[in-house]
């Protein structure tokens, strides 16, 4: 066995020898190529010195732009929300138009590219499905406004004041101080009750009393509490308050009351007048009923 390696290795020099016979022998011409090369290294510096002026001078212009953008939503006073808003999309509207112009500084085929974006934002699409549902459901809270940051809303099984409109999220603060994160794609599309979109709310409370009260001296003790409560409109024209017998339930003698509050009173005025109501009763001598069953026997 032994005595086939050096054939093998006579073979390869000469196979060696051979090839380098044969590139003598040609007429490759080495410094046309090397031209070639310097050309093409040439372009590609130009193309990349190029490239490299149009991005700091794209970003230069973005950052003014964007200062432009802030000053104008600044001076309008628009919202918190929608600046930022209006700011991100501006922002990452002009980076794409700035690594577009790069890359086409750079010699790609800008029309392979944005098929590749395209591509590449389908799949994000499927992926983020979802998210791309609350964007859609918080570029409409925004457009449309049904609640802003103050507001104390009802949505999606959760009540609370309004604490920030996010581009995907919706965050409420319950009363008992409870963060709550809402999506906007539901937030939008499903059933919410503002209950501050109207300057005033309405404060109802049924009122029972034993069977055999008089119910002059009921109303008119009831119309004496409501006057007194500076909170309850009294002077505006369809706001008036109302107090009426209602119902004669088995134990007790049911009347309705109605009073008007400015939306922000409507929890101090339900839980005072209740208060003053029982004391007021108690002092009066009319007796509040409790479940009663008479049995007769046979």
């Amino acid at each position: 066995m032994l005595h086939l390696f050096p054939l093998q290795a006579a073979e390869a020099a000469e196979q060696s020898s051979n090839i380098v016979k044969e590139v003598a022998n040609s007429n490759f011409d080495f410094s046309k190529i090397s031209d070639q090369l310097i050309s093409y290294a040439i372009e590609g510096g130009k193309s990349l010195l190029i490239a490299i002026i149009i991005y700091f001078v794209g970003r230069f212009i973005i950052k003014m732009i964007n200062k432009v953008v802030s000053s104008i939503l600044v001076r309008r006073d628009v919202d918190l929300t929608i600046q930022s808003f209006v700011k991100s999309f501006v922002n990452v509207l002009l980076t794409t138009l700035l690594v577009i112009a790069v890359v086409n500084a750079l010699g790609v085929d800008t029309t392979s590219f944005a098929a590749l974006l395209a591509s590449l934002g389908l799949a994000a699409g499927m992926a983020l499905s979802g998210n791309l549902q609350n964007l859609a459901g918080g570029i409409m809270l925004l457009l449309f406004r049904p609640f802003r940051v103050g507001d104390f809303i009802s949505a999606q099984g959760e009540t609370g004041t309004v604490k920030a409109i996010q581009m995907l999220h919706t965050i409420i603060l319950t009363t008992d101080n409870r963060e709550v994160i809402l999506p906007n794609g539901a937030l939008s599309s499903g059933n919410m009750t503002n209950f501050s979109a109207e300057k005033y709310r309405r404060v109802d409370l049924t009122v029972c009393v034993e069977y055999g009260t008089d119910t002059a001296k009921v109303k008119s003790v009831l119309d004496k509490l409501i006057l007194s409560e500076g909170r309850i409109i009294k002077d505006v024209k369809g706001y008036e308050h109302f107090v009426a017998l209602s119902a004669l339930s088995p134990s007790s003698v049911d009347f309705t009351v109605r009073m008007w509050v400015e939306s922000a009173n409507y929890w101090g005025v339900f839980f005072d007048m209740n208060e003053k109501i029982y004391e007021t009763f108690k002092a009066e001598g009319i007796s509040f009923p409790f479940p009663q069953l008479k049995v007769h026997q046979a």
